[in-house]
């Protein structure tokens, strides 16, 4: 499974939804959403600045990912963005690959 991190801001009505349903019922939803594509949650904060929420969760497939937020962002009251995490092992082995490229300019 790959693990990912969320950063979402309420739009709108996702604003006003917030402000009536609360947070932990927000987070229930998150977690029903991951769940109906086989994921998990790992972390959820609410925060104060440029993000209103983030958090972690893990999900099999990233056609699951691309779809759940696909159907989050749709709605137009929230706008999600997912960033792929990867372990430090992972980047290990990224830098062993050998791949061929050329800077601009050279």
């Amino acid at each position: 499974m790959t693990k990912y991190l969320f950063e979402a801001n309420y739009v709108g009505e996702g604003t006003k939804g917030l402000m009536r349903e609360g947070g932990t019922k927000r987070r229930d939803a998150v977690v029903e959403a991951l769940k109906s594509v086989g994921g998990s949650l790992e972390s959820f904060y609410y925060a104060f600045g440029e993000t209103d929420v983030l958090g972690v969760f893990e999900i099999p497939e990233q056609a699951d990912a691309a779809a759940l937020s696909l159907m989050i962002n749709s709605t137009g009251s929230v706008s999600l963005q997912l960033k792929p995490l990867m372990t430090p092992e992972d980047l290990d082995e990224a830098a062993k690959k050998t791949l061929s490229y050329r800077a601009p300019g050279q």
